[in-house]
């Protein structure tokens, strides 16, 4: 028969291996969480350089046109500046922020630069600017699409981060949860549209 001190000693040592075995399943899953975040968010990064690159070609193309307005294009260049020197860390929400705001700050130049570029119609009839506004849709639809998953990857670990027992051991190993790509401020107002019909 056995002592009640070797039950004793079974039944803890059991313990420990299912806590063990609990512990190395939820820090696992924690990490590939991880991991999935980070390649979403590196999706995101990469969508955001061939836009940049897109707006580095046309901008080449610009400045090659005789009396443009330099003022806008020199907006524009200092935009695309700022946003590629911002770098990201995704476990600090406040330079998510400086990102999506200086990414903001370089789109929002460029409509204008877009919009004024509608005055030279020889420059709307250069191949490489229609080019490229075929193919800067369809790279903005690529960061949509990026950002989305990366919200997407950032709710799952967030939940894996947060759900009992996971959030002991996320807590124990310094897991935290992650912040979410969040719309541009404003972009919940309707745009003011007017148009000067005579």
């Amino acid at each position: 028969m056995m002592s009640t001190k070797n039950i004793t000693l079974i039944v803890i040592g059991a313990l420990v291996l299912l806590l063990g075995f609990s512990g190395c399943n939820s820090y696992n899953g924690l990490v590939s969480g991880d991991q999935d975040v980070k390649k979403a968010w590196s999706d995101v990064e990469t969508n955001y350089q061939r836009r940049t690159d897109l707006y580095n070609s046309v901008i080449k193309t610009i400045e090659g046109s005789a009396n443009f307005e330099k003022s806008t294009l020199r907006d524009v260049m200092a935009a695309r500046a700022s946003a590629t020197q911002v770098k990201v860390d995704i476990n600090d929400p406040a330079t998510l922020q400086k990102y999506q705001a200086a990414q903001g700050q370089l789109q929002s130049s460029f409509g204008r630069l877009m919009a004024v570029a509608e005055a030279y119609p020889d420059l709307k009839t250069t191949k490489s600017f229609q080019d490229f506004q075929a193919q800067i849709e369809g790279t903005e639809n690529r960061i949509n699409i990026a950002r989305k998953d990366y919200n997407a990857s950032v709710e799952g670990y967030n939940l894996q981060v947060r759900h009992f027992p996971n959030n002991i051991y996320a807590g124990i190993f310094h897991f935290n949860e992650k912040a979410y790509y969040q719309a541009d401020q404003g972009s919940e107002n309707a745009p003011n549209i007017q148009f000067n019909i005579k």
